[in-house]
């Protein structure tokens, strides 16, 4: 496969600066069986649009407030340097990988003094990442970066405005209980304690896994040939109650249908033998057409970048003509796009 065949022209403008307010009025492209018929929804048609017994799956993962503005000390030839880092992937209790600008003018053994009393050693340094080793661990540097930093926006949102303290709670979704993200689990921002409700009521049950996101997620891919391209890894748990739960539904009758990427990909590492079980792992599945899905019944996502992994993964779930198609009219009749953006339901099975 060829990267040009995943790509689509998406106008500008249909970027989204800000989620629906409220959360469940955005808009849902229900896309049906494999003749990828289309329908034009809203969020809160969701418990209409499910089955009772279907088994909906949330990641529980928190975004961490991972966009650090600090400063290194000057080594007696200028002024201090400002550093920009942004957090990538926690490598232990104190220490995580990070990308930082200007990465130049940074060496092993440099120290950067952030906010709050909040400093880091630059423990290791490569052309793309550094390792940061804190002078706090644990819960206690969680909190810490809580109080210095801001919300990591992606980068066609953060390109066109700074991050404020609506996105505090705009870039988190009700689901997260687990520190450890940099990113948004998408799909996730759509949903309200109404919605919850109106889904239990509808006899949709829930489930949680966990995949922590990192930077990578953003990561063009840039190899002519997508079987070349390298997956990031991204730590991922799925526990043995929500195994069981999804096992039971599945077994039942239900559908098992993921809410975003993230969950998904979560699922499908876990059921690799095809019964789910317990998991607790880094996971650089990448799912592109021709894959064989073995838990996952169907999809909430939101709309994807062109030329991305995440559009290749929708694209093995549906087929790349139905969704080239469905991306198409969701482009006519002006859905919003990416994390703050619009959303799908994709049901292979009709």
């Amino acid at each position: 496969m060829l990267l040009s065949d995943f790509d689509f022209e998406l106008p500008e403008e249909l970027i989204a600066l800000r989620p629906a307010s409220p959360r469940d009025s955005a808009r849902l492209l229900v896309v049906r069986g494999p003749e990828g018929k289309l329908e034009d929804r809203n969020i809160r048609d969701l418990p209409g649009l499910l089955s009772r017994g279907d088994i909906l799956v949330a990641n529980d993962t928190r975004v961490l407030r991972a966009a650090l503005q600090g400063r290194r000390a000057s080594r007696g030839d200028g002024s201090d340097v400002e550093i920009e880092v942004n957090l990538n992937s926690r490598l232990s209790p104190l220490e995580w990988s990070a990308f930082a600008r200007p990465g130049k003018r940074l060496r092993e053994g440099d120290t950067i003094v952030f906010a709050h009393g909040l400093e880091a050693r630059v423990a290791a340094k490569s052309e793309a990442e550094i390792r940061l080793a804190f002078n706090a661990d644990g819960e206690a540097l969680d909190a810490a970066i809580e109080k210095a930093g801001a919300m990591p926006l992606p980068p066609y949102i953060a390109s066109k405005r700074p991050p404020d303290e609506k996105d505090a709670a705009d870039y988190q979704t009700m689901f997260a209980r687990e520190t450890g993200s940099v990113a948004a689990p998408t799909a996730g921002l759509h949903f309200t304690p109404r919605l919850l409700d109106d889904l239990a009521a509808a006899g949709i049950q829930r489930a949680a896994v966990t995949l922590h996101v990192n930077a990578g997620t953003f990561l063009p891919v840039k190899t002519d040939r997508v079987e070349d391209h390298r997956m990031h890894a991204e730590h991922a748990e799925l526990s043995q109650a929500a195994a069981d739960a999804i096992t039971s539904a599945r077994a039942a009758g239900g559908r098992c249908i993921p809410i975003g990427t993230t969950a998904l990909r979560t699922l499908e590492s876990a059921g690799t033998s095809g019964e789910l079980k317990p998991f607790s792992a880094g996971t650089s599945i990448f799912i592109t057409p021709g894959y064989r899905f073995r838990i996952a019944d169907g999809l909430m996502t939101n709309f994807h970048l062109p030329r991305s992994t995440l559009f290749m993964l929708v694209s093995a779930m549906m087929g790349l003509d139905v969704m080239k198609r469905a991306y198409a009219h969701a482009v006519k009749e002006r859905y919003r796009f990416f994390s703050y953006g619009d959303a799908c339901l994709l049901l292979p099975n009709g």
